[in-house]
């Protein structure tokens, strides 16, 4: 089990827009996410600024990579990328975060 973090960006004005999708966050993007073996998935905001900081935890066999491929990543990025600062093809910008402590 690996985790990783990475950091990402709301457009002004769109954080209760972006909380109340992941509220709602639809049940086969939750579940294509669990069986791409992506667990303990955090977003924070801070709110003064728009940045999104996500921490997730990745099993050894995990499929993430192939996300980018799935319909269902597809349709979610394409209804969110009117919120956040994303690539071409709607894929949310993420700049990885690199650990420097850990309290066990």
């Amino acid at each position: 089990m690996a985790r990783q973090a990475f950091r990402m960006q709301l457009k002004p004005g769109m954080a209760a827009e972006y909380r109340a999708r992941h509220d709602a966050i639809w049940p086969e993007l939750s579940a294509l996410l669990r069986e791409a073996g992506i667990s303990d998935y955090w977003i924070f905001l801070d709110e003064a600024t728009g940045a999104l900081f996500a921490t997730l935890e990745l099993a050894d066999d995990n499929r993430r990579d192939t996300l980018p491929d799935h319909p269902v990543m597809q349709r979610w990025w394409a209804s969110m990328a009117p919120l956040m600062e994303t690539a071409d093809d709607n894929r949310p910008l993420e700049g990885a975060l690199v650990p420097v402590f850990h309290l066990p």
